[in-house]
């Protein structure tokens, strides 16, 4: 039976404020996720992320990459979800794209960021194909999470402009 969800969870050595801006920010995003990244934080709010040759995808495309995605629900800064993966064309929902969510929730200083991306099982398609899908997706958040983790480490201990 093929995985619907993928979970994952760091700390991170920033205030929740800083990494939601981090997240939620096309100038930001590119920063740890996509070579560019268009985003109207609203809900219902439309972006796209586009990954080029030799960037920061885990597989390496041939050709660039663009991921149309949906804005479900903000709550700053805690809370953050999208839609992806649809069917071009169609609008994103519940039966023929996944959900990614990002919930983050202070620790001191820190912040405990959980990502949950689910809804793999009602992607339309071969089983063996949603499959790879799963797999591909779940190398890639524990690269770009870690990626995320190591921008905002490296933020905090860059000298202050002067």
């Amino acid at each position: 039976m093929i995985q619907d969800r993928i979970e994952r969870e760091i700390l991170i050595e920033a205030p929740p404020e800083v990494v939601w801006r981090t997240i939620t920010e096309p100038d930001q995003i590119v920063s740890w996720f996509s070579e560019a990244a268009e985003l109207d934080p609203r809900p219902g709010g439309a972006g796209e992320l586009t990954w080029e040759p030799g960037g920061k995808a885990t597989v390496d495309p041939e050709e660039p990459v663009t991921a149309a995605l949906r804005v479900e629900k903000l709550e700053p800064p805690h809370y953050f979800s999208f839609r992806w993966m649809h069917p071009a064309g169609a609008e994103p929902d519940p039966n023929n794209s996944v959900l990614v969510e990002f919930s983050l929730n202070p620790e001191g200083e820190k912040t405990r960021l959980r990502l949950v991306e689910s809804g793999f099982r009602n992607l339309p398609g071969p089983e063996d194909e949603t499959e790879r899908t799963v797999d591909g997706h779940s190398a890639g958040w524990d690269n770009h999470l870690g990626r995320l983790r190591a921008y905002l480490s490296s933020k905090l201990t860059e000298p202050a402009p002067e």
